[in-house]
């Protein structure tokens, strides 16, 4: 069973130019062959002429391209399947790894102890979209992203978002949006040799930047540091497939949601596609605050605790081989705790948090 949209609940938002839903579904206009963010500034298209995604994946499968103008690569990462299948959030992160650029979705499936027929079903039923779609459309988004936000050559994108080749590249991106991808670049610039990779990663606030900094500063990782307000990760040859360095600094709020600042200075890029995804998920950056509020606000004592410290999330590993979804890990062996923690799936790791929380300000 595919995955299917509210229609009508989605024209709704759109209208509306709801900052809330950004993410969640993408606008495909049958007119114009273009996808939308649902907080893009162009004027609303007729509603016969609409048709709405759940990802951006699946309205690229069904032969949209991205808009130039509300650039769904910059929308939040649509969070909603985290904690409903450990297949799939295991899968993305195995694709994020670069599992579908040498690899193909039989081999993924077998990585993932199911079948690959189970495999495409599931993807279809959670993202609209099959493993290969979506790999390629991370590829093509992070692309387009850094035409847009960096100085890299064409060939140094092509082989910093995951493109085995140039000629690849570019044929990808002629078929996508009918010209060559340098055309996107609206600016000229002048690359720095050597130089950091500067690109905003987006989230949904709120998020408390001061509590994550506080906990990534607090734990024993000796490739880790931070500094007031920005955390700084060496890179390593043997562990991420380049040497060099990342910087992540406190994220900002502006229009539609948030941005975190990422600087990598990295020796391979090919490398900087796993890099992020890494620091993704180091500041849980595709957390879903809305539907984890909800969700742990049926427990009367962590109501009182969301209210109070809205936006916090539990920093993830920089490695993470895990078998089930960081969002429902729970580390204790408190009896009473486990049992409680039952109300609180798929989200105990953020429960667990919360209840710390209370129990260190007895309130």
């Amino acid at each position: 069973m595919e995955q299917t949209l509210d229609q009508e609940a989605c024209w709704r938002a759109l209208g509306a130019r709801d900052a809330r839903f950004d993410g969640r579904f993408f606008t495909a206009v049958t007119s114009t062959g273009i996808y939308c963010r649902p907080v893009c500034p162009a004027r609303t298209p007729r509603r016969e002429n609409v048709v709405f995604h759940p990802t951006a994946a699946s309205a690229e499968a069904a032969g949209f391209r991205a808009c130039l103008r509300c650039r769904p690569e910059t929308a939040p990462e649509m969070g909603a399947w985290r904690g409903t299948s450990n297949t799939v959030s295991r899968a993305l992160a195995l694709i994020e790894a670069g599992a579908l650029d040498a690899g193909d979705a039989e081999t993924l499936a077998t990585r993932l102890g199911v079948g690959e027929r189970h495999l495409r079903r599931l993807f279809r039923q959670h993202l609209g979209a099959a493993p290969v779609s979506v790999a390629q459309t991370r590829r093509v988004l992070l692309a387009k992203q850094l035409i847009h936000e960096s100085d890299l050559s064409m060939a140094e994108v092509a082989m910093a978002s995951g493109f085995g080749s140039v000629r690849r590249f570019n044929e990808t991106f002629q078929a996508l949006y009918g010209r060559a991808p340098s055309e996107l670049r609206r600016r000229k610039v002048e690359a720095e040799r050597g130089g950091a990779v500067r690109i905003g990663l987006a989230y949904r606030p709120p998020y408390d930047w001061a509590a994550m900094m506080q906990a990534l500063a607090t734990r024993d990782a000796a490739d880790e540091a931070v500094t007031g307000a920005v955390w700084t990760r060496t890179l390593r040859a043997d562990v991420d497939g380049t040497d060099g360095a990342v910087v992540v600094r406190t994220g900002t709020v502006g229009g539609a949601g948030g941005k975190a600042d990422v600087e990598a200075r990295v020796d391979e890029l090919k490398a900087l596609p796993v890099v992020l995804a890494r620091v993704r998920r180091v500041f849980d950056l595709a957390a879903d605050p809305e539907a984890i509020t909800r969700d742990l606000s049926s427990d009367p004592a962590l109501r009182v605790a969301l209210a109070a410290r809205p936006g916090l999330r539990p920093p993830g590993d920089w490695l993470d081989a895990g078998e089930d979804a960081p969002s429902d890990r729970l580390k204790t062996e408190d009896a009473a705790l486990l049992a409680r923690a039952e109300r609180w799936r798929p989200w105990r790791a953020y429960g667990a948090l919360y209840w710390n929380l209370i129990e260190e300000t007895g309130q």
